[in-house]
């Protein structure tokens, strides 16, 4: 686990993070990229755990989790917050597999979509979602915002 101090709108927070590659699929955003990506996405201190995973994995999580038979892109797991500082807590698995298909199915670079999902997952991580039409448009508009900053195009721009 590696921290490190990280500027938010807020002031100063702290950002605890591990990754875990249980898949073997090379190219993968490094952690420097997923640090940055989650700093840009998170208001508050947290510890996060990002884990790659294969199709097995996703699926199994994904069933277990939302009933859903197939791996999904993007699972994010909230385990509310910790400590005195109210450090949110929680994962983020990604599907490698699922989001080098969906990648290339929207023409979008493997890097672009692995933000816009860490993002997504970390927004899902402070209670953000997309239950309802206006919950999604909040969502998405944050997302849109986030990305934006960090240099990445409209992830929602042509059906994508």
């Amino acid at each position: 686990m590696s921290a490190s101090k990280t500027k938010t709108e807020s002031g100063t927070a702290r950002l605890n993070l591990t990754v875990q590659t249980a898949v073997n699929s090379p190219g993968l955003p490094t952690r420097t990229e997923l640090r940055r990506w989650l700093a840009a996405a998170l208001g508050r201190s947290a510890a996060i755990t990002v884990r790659y995973v294969g199709n097995a994995e996703g699926r199994r999580l994904n069933r277990a989790y939302r009933d859903r038979d197939y791996a999904t892109n993007v699972l994010s797991f909230a385990y509310g917050s910790i400590g005195k500082g109210e450090v949110l807590a929680g994962d983020i698995v990604l599907c490698a597999p699922v989001l080098r298909r969906e990648a290339r199915a929207q023409g979008k670079a493997l890097v672009a979509h692995v933000a816009h999902l860490t993002v997504h997952g970390a927004l899902h991580l402070q209670g953000h979602d997309h239950q309802t039409g206006a919950a999604a448009a909040r969502m998405e508009a944050l997302e849109r915002t986030i990305l934006a900053k960090l240099g990445f195009a409209d992830p929602y721009a042509g059906g994508g």
